[in-house]
């Protein structure tokens, strides 16, 4: 057993969606920043169990839930690429 932010999962799922519609910088770093700025602005979805991954992956199909994390790696590219850091 072992404790996960699903949450990471979904913003891994969606980045590169959100991010070929931005004109940003795509480095690995960046990427990273990005990822992590999202995540700190996201509510953590942690999962235990396959059961309690199942229940999150259904909730996520809500559109609300898909609209918070396009917003988040939307906000969190434009940041970044403003303060890139190489």
């Amino acid at each position: 057993m072992h404790l996960k932010n699903y949450m990471e999962d979904a913003v891994d799922q969606m980045m590169d969606r959100v991010l070929k519609d931005l004109d940003v910088c795509k480095c690995d770093r960046c990427r990273m920043d990005i990822k992590a700025l999202a995540l700190n602005n996201l509510p953590p979805k942690y999962v235990v169990s396959e059961e309690g991954e199942l229940y999150v992956k259904t909730n996520e199909l809500v559109r609300q839930f898909e609209v918070d994390i396009i917003k988040a790696i939307t906000m969190a590219a434009i940041k970044v690429n403003n303060n890139k850091r190489h």
